[in-house]
């Protein structure tokens, strides 16, 4: 297996794949409250075949290049994730998202996989355009997506329904020639 370093501090971005199921769940029931604050993540994982189901998902979008998924782990513990939900590479297009569990808050590691992540996109599957999809209540992903260099777009009103209310949804975005010249030295 490989793993990417993320910095001297011990962590690192590795592949989720469906037979790690059983470690996917318990850093999910780590994080659950936490998580689940803005994200639906663990109203869908809640036991080892949904978890195993989870990552065959993401299994299967790798395949067929239209997403991706991959851990980030802090001194060996699994404690979140960055995923492109959405790969478009005719279109040139891919969402980007995150999670954490509370340990890991602070280090700035999001930021840094995501960063990998992207990086990725853009050089390796030529996409232009990058969007970050946030709750305008989560300002730590807000915070990541300015990081990054994103621009905010816009405001989606109650566009998306959570735990039975409906949510605004801010969109964020990249495009590769800004991601590219805010990685030159």
């Amino acid at each position: 297996m490989y793993a990417i370093s993320l910095g001297g501090d011990g962590a690192e971005l590795c592949p989720l794949e469906p037979w790690q199921a059983e470690e996917f769940l318990a850093h999910i029931d780590r994080g659950r409250e936490f998580i689940g604050r803005h994200n639906g993540l663990p109203d869908i994982v809640t036991d080892l075949d949904s978890s195993r189901v989870f990552l065959q998902t993401y299994a299967d979008r790798t395949a067929a290049d239209a997403g991706r998924i991959a851990g980030i782990r802090w001194q060996g513990t699994l404690v979140g994730a960055v995923i492109l939900r959405r790969l478009e590479v005719a279109q040139g297009v891919a969402e980007a998202g995150c999670w954490l569990e509370p340990a890991a808050v602070g280090r700035g590691l999001v930021t840094r996989a995501a960063r990998v992540l992207i990086d990725w996109a853009v050089e390796e599957r030529g996409v232009h355009r990058v969007e970050w999809w946030v709750s305008p209540a989560n300002a730590p992903s807000i915070a990541v997506a300015r990081r990054l260099g994103m621009t905010r777009e816009g405001t989606l009103r109650q566009s998306y329904a959570y735990r039975g209310e409906r949510h605004d949804e801010e969109i964020w975005s990249v495009l590769a020639p800004e991601w590219r010249a805010a990685r030159q030295p």
